[in-house]
């Protein structure tokens, strides 16, 4: 069987979505060490981490249209110099404001600069395997909290936080660029994609990223990836807090989070080959209606095991959708303008993933409990899985050459 060159990419994305997200997602593990060193408050270096995810979505709307207009290389290299950078910098910080710009602002700004625009390339290099390979990348999300946090905190037994952090930068710098220079689109003649024709020679995705942004299907898509991530970032945010309030000790609670984690790793590569075979619309809808009963469930649980087997199952749900969203946007408006068009919905899905955690404070310090995060986060989860089972095809999409889920 002749080897793709789809698969490099695939390869390329995994290591830049690792390397990114798990950089921004390590300050978590460098909050008490910086808080101690520098005397900053916790909330104010926590703002670092509401500014990346913040920036992450506007920035990564700004990076997918680029690399439409110059091609996903140049984005990935720009991106990766300024995660070095900004890490570096953020390490050499005198200030808090200082280091809310470089960390919050330089990172989150490069962090958007990996996900949308691999995603659109990879897109343009498979037929078949589309789902996987895209699950693929979006793997490299959670395999990037599961090393990177793991590496600073090892590095942190040794050595200060700045210290730590300036080694953070350069070795994502030495990773990422030589990543980013495997990246390429693939010819039009490559065989890697074909663009399928109706009408003689019209093309069947005619519409502009301004003119698909303006289709009921494009707004229903971003509509259900908002309600998505509003649905469980949430519960995600407070699990550990949640498993303790309910009387898990320290370590078992934090275990209970990590086994959500692990699980989402497998449910991106389940949810992405179920895709393949049976499209992406369907089991997105099964995705979400199953998130959204196991975050329902968890107000029920109370044992240890009935924690884990609720995080096997949210893992899996929550994770495995995620990925869904970027193939909808290739099968319904193409590979032409994905970057733009994939962005916008990222954008859009990164406001669910800031209500959420917010949102789980003030109900708990409203009501001194979690259920109504979780029941609300449930009825959020069964609305987003009615959004998406709204979607219809576009008119164009109607001919036999056009494989729609």
């Amino acid at each position: 069987m002749k080897f793709s060159y789809g698969w490099v990419i695939v390869a390329a994305g995994m290591l830049m979505t690792c390397v990114a997200i798990g950089s921004m997602f390590s300050l978590a593990v460098f909050l008490h060490s910086i808080a101690r060193d520098t005397g900053w408050s916790r909330s104010g270096i926590s703002l670092a981490a509401t500014l990346d995810f913040l920036l992450m979505g506007a920035a990564g709307f700004a990076w997918g249209a680029m690399s439409d207009r110059f091609g996903t290389r140049p984005v990935v290299l720009l991106g990766s110099l300024l995660l070095g950078g900004g890490l570096a910098l953020a390490s050499r910080s005198s200030s808090l404001l200082q280091f809310q710009l470089f960390f919050g602002g330089m990172v989150g700004v490069a962090a958007g600069s990996f996900y949308a625009p691999m995603i659109a390339v990879v897109t343009a290099w498979f037929d078949d395997r589309r789902s996987l390979a895209v699950a693929l990348v979006s793997a490299g999300m959670g395999i990037g909290s599961l090393t990177v946090s793991p590496f600073v905190g090892w590095m942190l037994t040794t050595y200060d936080w700045r210290t730590v952090m300036l080694t953070l930068g350069i070795a994502s710098s030495v990773l990422l660029l030589p990543a980013a220079l495997l990246v390429r689109s693939p010819k039009p003649d490559s065989g890697a994609f074909s663009v399928s024709k109706v009408d003689g020679n019209a093309d069947v995705y005619p519409l502009t990223a301004g003119e698909a942004m303006r289709t009921p299907q494009f707004m229903i898509i971003a509509a259900a990836h908002l309600a998505c991530c509003a649905a469980h970032s949430g519960p995600l945010f407070h699990m550990v807090s949640y498993a303790t309030f309910c009387g898990m000790a320290p370590l078992a609670a934090v275990s209970v989070f990590s086994m959500a984690g692990l699980a989402g790793l497998g449910g991106r590569i389940l949810l992405g080959l179920l895709a393949d075979r049976f499209g992406a619309k369907p089991t997105l809808v099964g995705g979400l209606i199953v998130q959204a009963f196991a975050v329902g469930a968890y107000v029920a649980a109370g044992s240890l095991g009935e924690f884990y087997s609720l995080s096997i199952v949210f893992g899996i749900a929550y994770a495995g959708v995620m990925p869904l969203y970027a193939v909808l946007i290739r099968e319904y408006f193409g590979p032409r303008t994905i970057g733009t068009t994939f962005g916008a919905v990222s954008m859009v899905a990164s406001v669910g993933m800031s209500i959420g955690p917010w949102a789980g404070g003030i109900i708990f310090d409203t009501f001194g409990t979690y259920a109504w995060l979780y029941l609300s986060s449930f009825a959020i989860g069964l609305t987003a899985a009615a959004i998406a089972l709204a979607l219809r095809p576009l008119p164009y999409l109607s001919a036999p050459e056009a494989k729609l889920s």
